[in-house]
């Protein structure tokens, strides 16, 4: 069917003047002359033969013709922009930002991420690392993965993934000094980690040896250091079971003990409030809870 159309540029003066109540103002939006506005317009009404403004000397106000016209124009130009967007959308990356913690980045997440990645390859995730509150997060960011379950206003929390920690270490380090109960770690060196300071004491207490005197300890400021000592041989570290998991089940580490496990805090993506309905934070959020 053959469409009669008005010219595109006259449409946009029309509907921008009639916004405005002002050729001025939608001079300026469209950032061209008054005089290329109301050309525009003149020959918008003399196309359609009615005219769709009154001029005052400042100011023009919509006629009765033109009050019925605008509504239509607007809700139709509105309906061309927002299909036009989401066309260029479609050829172009969109991109999350992904704010995270970095043991669990560096151990559970960026090994899985090449899943998301072939599943949706249209979303371009940016990771970022940190450990403050996300009240004091400097830069932008769609989703936060935390511990929890917290309270955090203007978000929306959900858990995705639990944990526990026991000790681990490398096969090599057993072969050395074997541990067949806690009472032999004081033949070992402990890692501790500057984050959990009272990891190790909590654990020796729950294991009945709460007086244990290790050979030897090493602090190391995160957790993925501690981790990736006992890896080396250094000591026996206490591992998050979840983010050690992969590294067991390849034997490049073992757990020396069946028990106890402490329990620890839960993972949760915490997504601002305006966020949660986006399908690309929907998306990526029950990857995370699908995968774990």
């Amino acid at each position: 069917m053959h469409r009669r159309l008005p010219p595109l540029n006259a449409l946009k003066a029309f509907e921008a003047a009639g916004r405005h109540g002002s050729f001025t103002l939608a001079a300026e939006e469209l950032r061209v002359t008054h005089g290329a506005v109301s050309r525009h317009v003149q020959a918008l009404e003399a196309w359609l033969g009615v005219p769709l403004f009154v001029r005052h000397n400042r100011r023009v106000v919509l006629t009765e013709a033109g009050r019925s016209y605008l509504a239509e124009i607007g809700a139709a130009l509105d309906r061309v922009a927002l299909a036009t967007a989401r066309q260029l959308e479609r050829g172009q990356a969109r991109i999350l930002h992904v704010n995270t913690l970095a043991t669990f980045t560096l151990r559970w997440l960026i090994p899985r991420l090449h899943a998301f990645q072939r599943a949706h390859p249209a979303i371009e995730v940016r990771l970022t690392t940190s450990t403050v509150p996300l009240a004091e997060l400097a830069g932008p960011y769609d989703v936060a993965i935390r511990g929890g379950p917290d309270s955090r206003p203007g978000h929306v929390g959900q858990e995705f993934l639990t944990e526990e920690r026991i000790p681990v270490c490398s096969p090599a380090l057993l072969e050395r000094l074997p541990l067949d109960n806690p009472s032999q770690l004081a033949r070992h060196t402990l890692l501790h980690a500057a984050t959990l300071p009272g990891i190790w004491p909590h654990w020796l207490a729950a294991a009945g040896v709460p007086d244990l005197e290790p050979q030897a300890s090493i602090t190391l400021e995160h957790v993925y250091l501690t981790l990736q000592a006992a890896l080396d041989g250094l000591g026996v570290a206490m591992g998050p079971t979840r983010l050690v998991a992969d590294d067991v089940a390849a034997g490049r580490l073992m757990l020396p003990f069946a028990g106890p496990a402490l329990p620890a805090r839960s993972y949760y993506t915490y997504v601002p409030e305006a966020r949660r309905d986006d399908p690309v934070v929907r998306a990526f959020c029950e990857w995370l809870a699908t995968t774990a």
